[in-house]
Formats: structure tokens, C-alpha cells, sequence
């Protein structure tokens, strides 16, 4: 009974993935079309954020195919292989796109290498890219770097490790009939989902930015929330493997990576930015401090994150005893 329940799991498992990834691997085979025909991906019909969204579905359904082999032949182990191949499998995709796809602006005739249009996308909507009045605070981009792509390489290897997290862990509750991880995995598929969610709607929108470095209070309370966000997905798949020790590893620990994480994500945002951040309103709650670049509303989410990482993590845990 319980294999015929593991069988119609991992099943399901699959076809939610496929469909949930049907747009995404539909944008890298519009894609490699249109590299086939012209040799290019003309702007207009460039899909928004192929990378690192298509790599992603790709790599989370190799993980979740993979999954009954690896459950039965390495058993404990089998979350590891599973995150392991599936994040190799990512930055594989990643590549092949970045370094074979070319955008080519009609208007000017210019093209660029994937890896730079997707930049300039961070930056400013395509919309409004030919459009826009360029001033001195376009500087802020400077010289292309590829370490502009710490934070979205970051926000991949977190989605597919937190997802297959959650996809794993509740197959080995139906293989074993163990359930001590199952509040964890709960919220960790709620945090993951939501994550999920706010990244999609990133990827439509970019949080309705405008290419200025002081954005409005609507962009600057979703920037803040994504980051937490992130910080707190990280937390919880920390805690969902600490949850029986002790207070420093099972709360503690959760709690400073997400703040950490939530760090390195401003960080990558200050690259992109040579050196600056978007700025969330004026005065001193909002100006950047001397010699860190970050304000204090930015300390304040960073620290945000990893409270309500640890306080989830000690919720669970004292229930869970």
C-alpha cells in the first residue's frame, strides 16, 4: 500500500512540475527556434527572463524524475544526489544559453550576449529602454560584470534546493512513516511557494522600477519583502534538518543564515549597481551609511529576516517536543 502511495506521489510530483514549468521550457524552445532560423533572438520577441527561469524547470524536473532511483538505491543519501545533480544540471543549462543566445535591439541594430540583456532587463524594463531619458544617474550601471549574477545564480540554487527539499522530504515521510519533519516541510513548501511566487511576479514587472535609483514606496515594500522572503526560505530548510537539536543549531543557526543570505543578496544588488543600492525614500532611516553603502531600513530587513526565520524555527521546534 504504502509503495502504491510512494508510486502515485512521485507521479503527481512530476506532472505538477511539468506544468508549473510549461511556460519556462516554453521560452528556451522559442528561444533556440529563433537562434535555428535567424540567428538571433530579436528584442521584441525576446521571452522575459529565460534565464535563469528555464534552467530552473529543467533542473527541478530532473531532480523530481530522479527521485524513486535515488530514494531506492541511496536511501538517506538521496536528497543529496538529487540537489546535487539537479544544481549541476542548472548552472549547465545556464551557460549553454548564456553563452550561445544573442538579443539584437531592431530598432538600432545592436545585439548583445543573453548574460547582458538579461542586466540591462534588471536595470530598466525593456519597455522603456529607447525610450528613456538617460541622466547622470545611469552611471550607476558602470561596466558590465559577470558578478552581477551572485543574486539570481543565489535565487536559483535556493529555489531548487528548497523545492526538491519539500518534494523529498515528503516522499520519505510516505516511504518510512516517519513525520517529525512534516510541520517543517509544510512550512517550508509555503515559504518556497510564496518565494516562487514573488519571483515570477519579479520577472514580469521587476517590482515596477523605473531605472531610477530612488524607487516608489510600492517598489520599495515589495524589494523588502522579497528579501525577507529569501532569507526566511533559506531559514527554514536550515531549521527542517536541525529541528531536534539543540537551540543553537535548530534556531540559532536558521536564523543568522537567512540574515547572511539576505546579505549577499544586497551585495549583489550593489554590484549591479557599481557600488550603489536602490534607495527606499529620504532622510536617515533611508541614506546610505558611510563606508557600508547600506542604510539603516536595509540593516533592518536583513536583521527582519533572520528574527522571523529563528522564531519560526523555535515554533516549530517546541511543538515538534
Amino acid at each position: 500500500m504504502e509503495n502504491r502511495t510512494f508510486k502515485k506521489y512521485t507521479l503527481f510530483c512530476l506532472l505538477g512540475v511539468l506544468t508549473a514549468s510549461f511556460y519556462p521550457i516554453y521560452m528556451g524552445v522559442s528561444v533556440i527556434c529563433d537562434m535555428i532560423r535567424y540567428g538571433t533572438v530579436y528584442a521584441e520577441n525576446y521571452p522575459k527572463y529565460i534565464i535563469p527561469y528555464t534552467p530552473i524547470a529543467l533542473a527541478l524536473l530532473a531532480g523530481v524524475a530522479l527521485m524513486p532511483v535515488a530514494m531506492k538505491f541511496f536511501r538517506k543519501y538521496a536528497l543529496l544526489l538529487g540537489t546535487g545533480i539537479s544544481t549541476i544540471l542548472f548552472f549547465v543549462f545556464e551557460f549553454i544559453l548564456e553563452r550561445t543566445a544573442t538579443v539584437t535591439r531592431t530598432v538600432t541594430g545592436v545585439f548583445s550576449t543573453l548574460e547582458d540583456w538579461q542586466m540591462y532587463m534588471c536595470y530598466i524594463p525593456t519597455s522603456s529602454f529607447e525610450e528613456r531619458t538617460w541622466t547622470e544617474v545611469d552611471v550607476l550601471m558602470g561596466e558590465y560584470s559577470p558578478a552581477f549574477k551572485l543574486h539570481f545564480y543565489l535565487i536559483s540554487v535556493v529555489l531548487i534546493l528548497s523545492i526538491l527539499n519539500c518534494f523529498y522530504g515528503f516522499a520519505n515521510m510516505i516511504r518510512t512513516g516517519d513525520k517529525r519533519r512534516c510541520k517543517s516541510l509544510t512550512i517550508q513548501s509555503i515559504a518556497s511557494g510564496a518565494f516562487l511566487g514573488m519571483c515570477i511576479w519579479a520577472c514580469f514587472t521587476a517590482f515596477y522600477r523605473n531605472g531610477d535609483i530612488q524607487v516608489s514606496a510600492l517598489s520599495a515594500i515589495l524589494m523588502s519583502v522579497f528579501f525577507v522572503l529569501f532569507g526566511v526560505t533559506v531559514g527554514i530548510y536550515a531549521a527542517s534538518f536541525t529541528l531536534n537539536q539543540k537551540p543553537i543549531l535548530s534556531v540559532w543557526l536558521p536564523g543568522v543564515l537567512a540574515s547572511v543570505v539576505t546579505l549577499i543578496m544586497y551585495i549583489g544588488e550593489m554590484i549591479l549597481l557599481s557600488g550603489h543600492l536602490y534607495r527606499f525614500g529620504d532622510g536617515f532611516f533611508f541614506d546610505g551609511i558611510p563606508g557600508i553603502v547600506l542604510a539603516p531600513v536595509d540593516l533592518a530587513v536583513i536583521i527582519a529576516s533572520g528574527v522571523i526565520a529563528a522564531s519560526i524555527a523555535n515554533a516549530v521546534r517546541n511543538k515538534n517536543r
